[in-house]
């Protein structure tokens, strides 16, 4: 679906933009995907809405007959947000245990008490960490608006199928520039 509208409250997340994930190999160039979602960050935070910086230290349990993953073997930097980002002292932290952003963490309740209507998501990887954290937040009843070139995945395939069948079920997708001009409308 084009882009339509973003609600007066809308906040952006941001997946995964973190130091031991944006090294490995990825469908897109991780430069610009960070560059995008920086921009959208810092019209947001000029504009005083919520910023949600999320990292991902665990993972859920998985399948029974694969190995649990050894976090213990994680470089000590891994969670690390990306310098880039300009992290801000009033941007929102979220650490998740899993996936998408408002399983393991209570990013739902903290975003309602604040008003948030309205998402935006940016990150890694599109089909993992993006698309559950899209998912859950319309299952929470936020309005769901995706920046699709501020997005990538490890796998070039799953980006592809997430963007085209996925996320246009779940909500609202554009670029960062038609967002960003969304943005200057609202405001």
């Amino acid at each position: 679906m084009a882009l339509t509208a973003l609600d007066p409250k809308t906040a952006l997340i941001i997946v995964d933009l973190q130091k031991g994930i944006v090294g490995g190999p990825l469908a897109h160039p991780i430069a610009g995907v960070i560059a995008r979602s920086r921009a959208l960050a810092d019209a947001f935070r000029a504009r005083g809405l919520p910023v949600v910086l999320v990292t991902v230290t665990g993972a859920a349990p998985g399948r029974t007959e694969q190995p649990r993953r050894d976090m213990a073997a994680w470089p000590a930097d891994f969670a690390a947000l990306v310098p880039e980002l300009g992290q801000q002292p009033d941007d929102i932290l979220v650490t998740k245990q899993s996936w998408g952003a408002f399983a393991t963490t209570d990013l739902a309740a903290r975003l309602s008490w604040l008003g948030v209507t309205q998402v935006v998501i940016t990150g890694v990887a599109t089909a993992t960490g993006v698309e559950a954290t899209a998912r859950q937040a319309y299952e929470q009843g936020f309005n769901v608006t995706l920046a699709t070139d501020a997005m990538t995945d490890a796998r070039a395939d799953a980006h592809d199928y997430t963007m085209r069948a996925v996320f246009p079920r779940l909500g609202e997708t554009g670029s960062t520039d038609a967002i960003l001009a969304l943005l200057e409308r609202t405001a």
